[in-house]
């Protein structure tokens, strides 16, 4: 192991302007139960754009100051002294920081804490992953079982969000209707095969989009500006409605309509993040009437989400690597940024060593 250097560059948002500062900043060192470790590969949420622009959403989800990056994959490098985490392992972060004391810790679920922190958003921990060193506590790593590349641990995270949605949506012989086709879409589409769905139908405004969903293995794909979806689904359904839809679009008026397309007694979950208040028009015939599942995810089901999508990664069951489309240096952050806020970029992964 390469002797750890007394500072590191990183990304940091000291003030409550656009973008991030470049610097240098010392190494920080592990007490307790902390674990220092080396980034290996950090890449960039949808959801990093509010925090990049600092506008209101990112008033509500961080605190100041903070390194963003909440993918992130790393080499452990060394221990606090609580810590047993073998040197060299390398791990996954589980950004969503738990308690281990409320209810939802001790009885249902760790990821749905209420007063959990937040890894890369200044929330009870300063860390994030845009950088070249980084402290975890040992308790929110998932050290890895199985051979994965760097940016496929990365790109842990956000699979995970994608499998705890199609997991609980039970798409076992079911067709699924996925609308929006960014990178968590993406990924649940992938889902949906690995967890026995029948076909997936893909829906998206931007044909490029639509086409990575085909190289994917979407079976049907629907530009919803050139057709409606509603109608199309109708057709597709022999005027039922879909049995399953994973909305991930985030946009209200799509979310609204998609109850509209549920069949009765049919499942829908909620992904995307809308920035608007919901109306839905038709409440008796869309939702009371239709005996429907709703269900809604807030990041992993920990640690099962990670134990399940490392066994699928790693036996080739899903390919993250096609959504991953663009690669930057740290030192490129902004081009990294630029690219993502054009719409061009679907997945982009950072290397902090660079």
């Amino acid at each position: 192991m390469a002797e750890i250097p007394k500072t590191m560059k990183a990304l940091v948002k000291r003030d409550e302007n656009e973008s991030y500062s470049y610097e240098d900043m010392p190494v920080p060192q592990p007490s307790g139960d902390e674990v220092l470790i080396k980034v290996d590969s950090v890449s960039i949420c949808g959801s990093d754009i509010n925090l990049y622009k600092w506008n209101d959403v990112a008033r509500v989800i961080a605190t100041i100051p903070f390194v963003p990056g909440h993918e992130c994959a790393g080499t452990v490098v060394k221990c606090g002294p609580d810590a047993d985490i073998p040197i060299g392992a390398k791990v996954g972060v589980e950004n969503h920081y738990f308690c281990g004391e409320c209810l939802q810790c001790k009885y249902e679920d760790r990821g749905i804490c209420p007063i959990m922190g937040q890894f890369g958003h200044g929330k009870k921990t300063e860390y994030g992953g845009c950088s070249e060193y980084t402290i975890v506590p040992a308790k929110y790593l998932y050290v890895m079982k199985r051979n994965l590349s760097p940016d496929e641990i990365a790109m842990l995270e956000p699979l995970g969000v994608a499998h705890n949605a199609i997991e609980r949506l039970e798409v076992k012989n079911e067709d699924v209707l996925v609308i929006g086709c960014g990178p968590v879409g993406l990924l649940a589409q992938c889902c949906v095969k690995a967890l026995g769905g029948k076909r997936v139908i893909a829906a998206d405004i931007d044909e490029s989009r639509l086409q990575l969903a085909k190289k994917l293995g979407a079976d049907v794909l629907v530009n919803s500006v050139k057709e409606n979806l509603k109608d199309f689904v109708y057709k597709f359904t022999e005027g039922v409605g879909m049995g399953r839809i994973c909305e991930c679009s985030g946009a209200s008026p799509v979310v609204n309509a998609a109850f509209s397309m549920l069949r009765k007694g049919g499942h829908i979950v909620m992904v995307g993040l809308p920035k608007s208040p919901l109306h839905v028009e038709n409440v008796l015939p869309d939702i009371v009437f239709k005996a429907l599942t709703l269900k809604t995810v807030h990041g992993r089901r920990v640690y099962h989400t990670w134990v399940e999508i490392e066994r699928l990664v790693a036996d080739g069951i899903i390919d993250v690597n096609p959504v991953i489309t663009h690669k930057f240096a740290m030192s490129q952050f902004e081009e990294a940024f630029q690219a993502l806020f054009s719409g061009k970029a679907c997945k982009i992964v950072v290397d902090p060593s660079k």
